[in-house]
C-alpha cells in the first residue's frame, strides 16, 4: 500500500531483511565513502551520534535526487555495531542490492541510498582503507565495479602497443543496451541502475581472466580480447549477445527485457593500428549493428 509524503511523492513499502550477525566493533573507527555518486570519494566518518541522509537539506548527509526521500535512512551505532535503518523511504535502502528495513553493516557493505552508492569501512586502519578505496575508485566504476574509462584507455594504449611490438592479435568489442533511456524513462533509473550492474556482472562471468571489461558511457560498455582474432572475437560478443537476450534482468518484484548491440574491431600482426583508430573501428561497428535494428553483432 503507498502512502502519501508532504511533498506529494509515493512512498513503497519494503520487505525486512534480516541482519546477520557481525563483529563487534569500536566507535569512531568507521566511515562511509561515496564510491558511485555526485560526490564521488567524499569521506563520512562515523562516531556514536546518528547520521541521517535524505534530500531534505536538513539531514546530515543530504543528496539532491528525486529518488531519495526527505528523510531516507539513519545510521547509528548500537554499542556494538553500526546499523543503517531505512526510514520509510519511497525507494528503499539497499545493502549490497538487497532491500532492508534494518541492517547491521560490516566491512565493506555497500549501502545504496537513490542514485549514490556509499562504501561502509571499519577497523584499525581506516585511513589506509580510505586511500585504498580511493584508488581503487581511480580505476573501477563505482556502480558496475568493473573498469572505468579512464582504466580502458590506459589498457587500450597498453595492450595495442604490446599487439603492435610482438606482432600479436587484439580485439576490442564494443557494446551497449538497446533502448536503455526508455528503460529510464518506463521504469526509472534505480532500475536503469540495476540493469547495468546486472549487465556488468553477467559479462564479467562470461569472460576470460586476462580480458578487460570496462563501462566507458552511460550504458556502453568495451571488452578488450588480447591474443584473440576478429573472427574469434565475434563468436565471443554473439555468446555474449544471446546470453544477454535469454537472461532475465530483475529489480525489486520485476522483470526487464533487455538486449544489446556489439560492434568488433580488432589488430592483426601485419596491420597495426593505433588505439584511438582500433576504439574509432569498434564504435563505428557498434553504430552500424544499431542502425540494422538492434541485438546484433556486426
Amino acid at each position: 500500500m503507498a502512502k502519501q509524503e508532504n511533498d506529494h511523492r509515493q512512498t513503497l513499502v519494503t520487505c525486512t531483511a534480516i541482519a546477520p550477525p557481525v563483529p563487534p566493533v569500536a566507535p569512531g573507527t568507521a566511515c562511509l565513502v561515496v564510491i558511485y555518486g555526485t560526490e564521488l570519494g567524499r569521506r563520512i566518518a562515523l562516531g556514536t551520534g546518528a547520521i541521517e541522509c535524505g534530500r531534505a537539506i536538513q539531514t546530515d548527509i543530504p543528496l539532491d535526487d528525486d529518488a531519495v526521500s526527505r528523510r531516507h535512512a539513519r545510521i547509528s551505532w548500537t554499542g556494538m555495531s553500526y546499523v543503517v535503518r531505512d526510514l520509510g523511504s519511497t525507494n528503499g535502502t539497499y545493502v549490497n542490492d538487497v532491500s532492508v528495513d534494518e541492517r547491521a553493516l560490516k566491512d565493506g557493505d555497500q549501502v545504496k541510498i537513490g542514485r549514490t552508492i556509499f562504501k561502509f569501512i571499519q577497523g584499525g586502519n581506516v585511513e589506509l582503507s580510505y586511500h585504498e578505496e580511493i584508488y581503487r575508485l581511480m580505476t573501477f566504476d563505482g556502480l558496475t565495479q568493473v573498469h572505468n574509462k579512464r582504466s580502458f584507455e590506459v589498457a587500450l594504449e597498453r595492450e595495442v602497443s604490446r599487439a603492435c611490438r610482438y606482432h600479436r592479435h587484439l580485439a576490442l568489442i564494443m557494446f551497449d543496451i538497446d533502448h536503455f533511456k526508455n528503460i529510464n524513462d518506463t521504469r526509472g533509473h534505480l532500475t536503469g541502475d540495476a540493469v547495468l550492474r546486472q549487465m556488468a556482472a553477467l559479462a564479467a562471468a562470461n569472460v576470460r581472466r586476462d580480458d578487460i571489461l570496462a563501462r566507458v558511457g552511460g550504458e556502453e560498455f568495451a571488452l578488450l580480447v588480447p591474443e584473440i582474432a576478429v573472427d574469434s572475437a565475434r563468436l565471443v560478443a554473439e555468446k555474449l549477445r544471446a546470453l544477454v537476450e535469454r537472461t532475465p534482468f530483475r529489480f525489486e518484484d520485476g522483470e526487464v527485457a533487455v538486449t544489446a548491440s556489439f560492434g568488433v574491431a580488432g589488430v592483426t600482426p601485419d596491420a597495426p593500428v593505433s588505439p584511438m583508430e582500433l576504439y574509432r573501428r569498434a564504435d563505428e561497428r557498434l553504430y552500424h549493428a544499431k542502425k540494422a535494428g538492434r541485438n546484433r553483432v556486426m
